[in-house]
């Protein structure tokens, strides 16, 4: 699965198109809390854990896309008007992240399934 090409929707939200045929689309908010980035989701080195602080109030340009790029032929690289441009989002991350009808109701549980 490879990203062929991806375009704005409207101003929040991005259609990408993959080149299996499916056309997804998902909204430019999910994209930056979903930034894969240890800045944003932290990391763990040398058994310790970096968790960063929850940003309440979000400051402006944080959910602007500025800008993106491939990276090598695994990845996105977005950038941020705010100026974030560390997350590189590989297609699996990119493809899960998708808010089309069809993915969305993949990942719902049936009526009836999931925890009790």
């Amino acid at each position: 699965m490879k990203l062929k090409k991806l375009s704005r929707l409207d101003s929040t939200t991005l259609q990408l198109f993959w080149d299996d045929g499916h056309v997804g689309v998902t909204p430019l908010e999910l994209l930056r809390d979903a930034c894969p980035c240890a800045g944003c989701q932290g990391e763990t080195v040398l058994l310790h854990h970096y968790a960063p602080a929850p940003d309440p109030d979000p400051h402006p340009g944080k959910y602007t896309l500025k800008g993106a790029e491939t990276v090598g032929s695994y990845a996105l690289k977005l950038v941020w008007e705010d100026g974030h441009e560390q997350g590189l989002y590989t297609w699996e991350h990119l493809r899960s992240l998708c808010c089309c009808e069809a993915c969305v109701e993949r990942r719902e549980p049936a009526a009836g399934e999931g925890p009790q």
